[in-house]
């Protein structure tokens, strides 16, 4: 007996699959493990579900991965979603963008056929790339919802998919569960009608959004600055090194092996300037050009990583401390509005917010959630290195109007024989040192995550860091999410919205008696985050 006989309901529903499969490249290829039980079984799990930051997975055949199928299957959900929401005409467009990822602009000119196909409009962009240009069309064009072929900084064998509504923003409920229940309604995808392919904008987009970043900083302060600067074999440097110029500053030196897109990334493990050794070669740059500065946008340009020159080496910035920085340049140039992050974050903004008399938002993670911490922001940032610093241009992070605005910030400290570095220390004088870290565990079954989150819920931590645990909030059934606090110390587990890995963040807070005390305290704080490392990680159940 074979193995797929053991199991003919799985058979049967690959089966399904191939019968309306419209790629004979998919086609082939789930053949070819027809008899793979394990491999099926993943494959056949479930459809892709709206994560944090849309759909998201591996590029295979099946329901359980991102393939021309599935693509069409989502669009045509989409439009039908959108055209339900209507009572009478609605000619506004759908707006498509793509990076240079594997299959990303099959999957774009997919999206447009779909949406001609039910008589709607479709503008696709004029080539790769990066988000925040997609999310920034969307409001420009006056489009009825956008979409951008992305998986951000997963690695290469992944594809993704983000909706933006209207607005310029991200789906949140209830309208991620109405188009998957729109997309489980569409039926045989053979049936689903298809049009041209849309339409190209022309490169005017492109010199629009960087004529609008420009809005970002001040004419007036100081331009001197040496940038070192990585696109990370992504699609931000073409727009970055445009905005920089139009901006007044000189050109950045550019890693050349990461200079243009590639969707193998083969200089990296991970194409996520968080992962250990992404910016090594930045960062050699840096050192050789005797930078002022190193930046990093991920390959689809809506995060930017930030390094500087301090003692003779370089430190990479984590994203609580350029959150805070910016944060704080905006409030120095007198920018009042609501700033905003997420559970995960540093607690330091609250603190700044609460000095300065400003108000204050904290939503779940996901940009989708900051950007509606209210009518009046006029910033945000979560810890995973995004930023918005002009709501009113983007309505989602922006690496590139982010690394516009910390090319200000370094260039203003420059003329003043200061660095990135300087302001920090004011930030700790003031507020004490907030210092964070993350336990990240990446796993090759999603079931071990369940795990994890069990066995802490389970029997969670009596004290962190020998101070009793005073609250345990748990934020089931609105999000899989474990905040523990102890004193000045907490503890937030979640699963990650886009990738297979469970997160811990982890923050310790040191008070700083004076200018001298600042060492010890950053030695105490880092003391501090290694031994909460080693009680999380134990209350997670690892050995």
């Amino acid at each position: 007996m074979t193995s797929t006989e053991r199991d003919p309901s799985l058979r049967a529903a690959a089966e399904a699959w191939l019968a309306d499969d419209p790629d004979p490249a998919s086609r082939d290829e789930l053949r070819a493990v027809l008899d793979d039980p394990s491999e099926l079984a993943d494959r056949f799990a479930g459809p892709l579900r709206f994560g944090t930051a849309g759909l998201r997975g591996p590029l295979r055949a099946g329901p359980n991965g991102m393939n021309l199928a599935v693509v069409r299957g989502a669009a045509a959900g989409l439009v039908r979603w959108l055209a339900a929401q209507q009572t009478g005409p609605d000619d506004r467009p759908l707006v498509i963008g793509y990076d240079a990822r594997h299959g990303s602009h099959a999957f774009a000119m997919e999206t447009a056929r779909v949406a001609t196909g039910a008589g709607r409009r479709a503008l696709l962009m004029p080539r790769p790339l990066p988000t925040p240009v997609l999310a920034f069309a969307v409001r420009r064009r006056g489009a009825a919802a956008g979409v951008m072929v992305t998986a951000s900084h997963n690695p290469p064998q992944d594809n993704g998919y983000k909706v933006y509504l209207a607005d310029g923003a991200q789906l949140v409920p209830p309208a991620d569960a109405g188009i998957e229940r729109a997309i489980r309604e569409v039926g045989p995808l053979a049936e689903v009608p298809l049009g041209p392919p849309g339409e190209v904008l022309t490169e005017d987009i492109v010199r629009e959004y960087v004529d609008a970043a420009l809005g970002v900083v001040d004419p007036e302060v100081p331009r001197e600055l040496a940038v070192a600067y990585t696109p990370l074999h992504g699609v931000g440097r073409e727009v970055f090194a445009a905005t920089l110029a139009a901006a007044g500053y000189p050109a950045p030196f550019v890693v050349a092996e990461q200079a243009e897109p590639d969707p193998d990334f083969p200089t990296v493990a991970f194409p996520n300037p968080e992962e250990p050794g992404a910016m090594d070669l930045l960062l050699a740059l840096a050192a050789r050009e005797r930078a002022d500065i190193a930046i990093a946008n991920d390959p689809d340009a809506d995060r930017c990583a930030v390094a500087f020159a301090r003692d003779g080496g370089w430190q990479q910035l984590r994203g609580d401390e350029v959150g805070a920085l910016l944060a704080d340049h905006l409030m120095r140039r007198g920018v009042r509005g609501r700033y905003a992050t997420t559970i995960v974050s540093s607690s330091l903004l609250s603190r700044m917010c609460e000095d300065q008399g400003l108000p204050y938002g904290e939503t779940l993670t996901g940009f989708k959630w900051i950007v509606r911490a209210g009518d009046d922001l006029v910033y945000g940032y979560e810890e995973a290195l995004g930023y918005c610093v002009a709501p009113d241009l983007v309505r989602d992070k922006d690496g590139i109007t982010a690394a516009l605005l910390v090319c200000e910030l370094a260039a203003g400290l420059r003329a003043e024989l200061r660095t990135l570095g300087d302001r920090l220390d004011e930030l700790a004088l003031r507020y004490g040192v907030h210092a964070t870290d993350q336990l990240s565990i990446r796993v090759a079954d999603l079931g071990e995550i369940a795990q994890m989150m069990a066995t802490i819920r389970a029997r969670p931590p009596v004290d962190l860091l020998d101070e009793p645990v005073i609250s345990i909030e748990d934020r089931l059934p609105d999000a899989d999410v474990l905040i523990l606090r102890a004193g000045t110390t907490r503890v937030v587990v979640r699963p990650s919205g886009t990738e297979p890995k469970l997160k811990a963040y982890l923050e310790v807070v040191e008070p700083v008696a004076d200018p001298a005390d600042l060492p010890g305290a950053r030695e105490r704080a880092a003391a501090g985050l290694a031994a909460l490392r080693t009680e999380t990680a134990t209350a997670l159940g690892l050995k």
